[in-house]
């Protein structure tokens, strides 16, 4: 993609959508990282619905300890991969109670250091928490990435890099949130509906769909 429809792409997501907000529910740092660790291979409308349970019982580190392993199980049951979640999720409590007062560390390598947390689960709460441009590639930002033309590449992290480098300063911070939201509404994996796009025009995709597929 040619940098000034670079320009033109995200000034059009920005008109439209100029503070984007992310899908999941949360009201700290704290619940933000739960309900991310949580979303790993689910649905944001899926963990929302199991967190909205727990968040009232159990909303800090201290909180989701006091229900054990099992009782935290009991709760997230709903979403996929729950029991390793669980698992990781009293581990993380575990250290964040002893390491940091209970207190969501906002640098990248200690958020990594966390069980459970990952490149990708760590940019987004320091995008989100922290208002650090960072872009929390997955599934719906790399197709997004290669399908525009915006950023090829073969694995999430080269997307990544390349985003940071071409998406101008300006749009960085919610960069993140922009992609995410066409990717998973508007540029889908089967059937993207060009058709409808505002940014199809800046967009260097060739089999572009002119029409609602019937």
């Amino acid at each position: 993609m040619k940098k000034e429809n670079i320009e033109l792409f995200f000034k059009t997501l920005q008109k439209a959508n100029p503070n984007p907000k992310t899908e999941l529910e949360y009201t700290s740092v704290f619940e933000l990282l739960c309900a991310v660790l949580l979303s790993a291979q689910a649905t944001d409308v899926g963990v929302n619905k199991a967190t909205r349970v727990l968040f009232k019982v159990a909303n800090t580190p201290e909180g989701i300890l006091n229900l054990g392993l099992k009782g935290l199980e009991e709760h997230i049951k709903t979403i996929g991969l729950y029991r390793s979640k669980a698992k990781h999720l009293i581990q993380t409590c575990e250290i964040l109670k002893r390491e940091y007062n209970g207190v969501v560390p906002s640098q990248r390598d200690q958020l990594e250091a966390l069980p459970g947390v990952g490149r990708k689960t760590a940019n987004v709460v320091l995008n989100v928490a922290f208002g650090q441009p960072t872009m929390a590639v997955d599934t719906h930002i790399f197709r997004v990435g290669n399908r525009t033309g915006l950023a090829s590449g073969a694995t999430p992290l080269v997307v990544e890099m390349k985003l940071i480098k071409r998406i101008p300063e300006k749009y960085l911070l919610h960069a993140h949130h922009w992609l995410i939201l066409l990717g998973r509404y508007v540029c889908k994996a089967r059937t993207p509906d060009c058709y409808k796009c505002q940014v199809s025009p800046y967009c260097s995709f060739k089999k572009k769909t002119k029409t609602p597929l019937t």
